[in-house]
């Protein structure tokens, strides 16, 4: 009976992890359909507090913790950092740059994790062979980038989107590897939730300071927030969580290289986003760095043990559009 009940488990968990590669990776195309007519960070607050109350509403009326003091604070405080600086810059850079060209960019959080987590206190050193596919995956991103940015001497959207979702990266990534420092007592999913609310609100002085409300939203762009709140921030979230309990670090990491396909085919069939030879082969070599990176941490994991394979766990989370 047990034995019965883990199969259904684990085939349930299977079904999360396809919800999160398609529903994550739509949610670029989804972006760019909602900041035609919605402000990009009033869009980003607005979907976040939306999000963020209705699942920490889920969970505590499930009987689940809500974390306080100072986990409510440092948890906050990487949620601004992980999903306020990381997506709010990612909605902002899609006003520039097409949805698939910023998916592939956003790749670059797998190079950014390791080389931060080589600063930040407690960090560790990465292998040798993370850092040669830190150089692989860059290469990728110079072959996706430089042609662009060269035509338009580097003064152009290519290069400026290019530039700000490098700061988004950077953001997501300080943020994750900051709150594995934090002391938890929450579930991942509370923690998800309040991290979710913490950067919708705080979007919401960017968006004072710097935007004004739409006289008129357009129906397209109402329906892709309405999309990306339900079925980016709240199912596609939850279904990460459950998916990422039950399956093993090396199945799971499989969306990272799936979502930004998905963005690409969309970017391509809606909006008729260039995607050419030269593309093919920079995603591809992208992947191949991303993958060389995976190895090398699994290689250290294992050696560490039980511990690593913990370490590699929390950094299975990757950004959610």
């Amino acid at each position: 009976m047990a034995e019965a009940r883990a199969r259904e488990s684990r085939a349930v968990a299977y079904i999360a992890l396809i919800v999160v590669c398609v529903l994550w990776g739509t949610t670029y195309l989804a972006i760019r359909i909602s900041i035609e007519t919605i402000p990009p960070f009033y869009m980003m607050a607005f979907r976040y507090t939306i999000s963020g109350s209705v699942l920490l509403v889920l969970c505590r009326f499930s009987g689940l913790k809500i974390p306080r003091g100072r986990e409510l604070i440092q948890t906050s405080g990487c949620g601004v950092l992980c999903i306020g600086v990381g997506n709010g810059l990612l909605v902002v850079a899609e006003t520039w740059v097409p949805s698939g060209l910023s998916a592939l960019v956003y790749t670059t959080a797998a190079f950014w994790m390791v080389g931060l987590d080589t600063i930040l206190p407690g960090g560790k050193k990465p292998p040798a062979v993370s850092l040669r596919g830190l150089l692989v995956g860059m290469a990728g991103v110079m072959i996706l980038i430089l042609p662009a940015a060269w035509k338009e001497h580097f003064q152009g959207a290519t290069w400026s989107g290019f530039l700000l979702l490098q700061l988004s990266v950077a953001g997501w990534a300080a943020g994750a590897l900051l709150q594995k420092r934090v002391r938890v007592e929450a579930t991942p999913l509370v923690s998800g939730a309040v991290q979710q609310l913490a950067a919708g609100l705080a979007g919401l002085f960017p968006a004072l300071a710097f935007e004004r409300l739409p006289k008129t939203v357009s129906l397209r762009s109402e329906l892709a927030f309405v999309y990306l709140i339900v079925f980016g921030a709240i199912i596609g979230f939850s279904c990460f969580i459950y998916a990422v309990a039950k399956l093993p670090v090396a199945i799971m990491s499989v969306y990272t290289f799936v979502n930004p396909v998905v963005a690409v085919i969309l970017g391509w069939l809606v909006f008729h986003e260039p995607f050419g030879h030269r593309e093919l082969i920079a995603m591809l070599v992208i992947f191949i760095g991303i993958a060389i990176v995976r190895i090398g941490e699994r290689g250290a994991e294992r050696g560490m043990g039980a511990a690593g394979e913990s370490i590699g766990e929390m950094e299975t989370v990757g950004p959610e559009p």
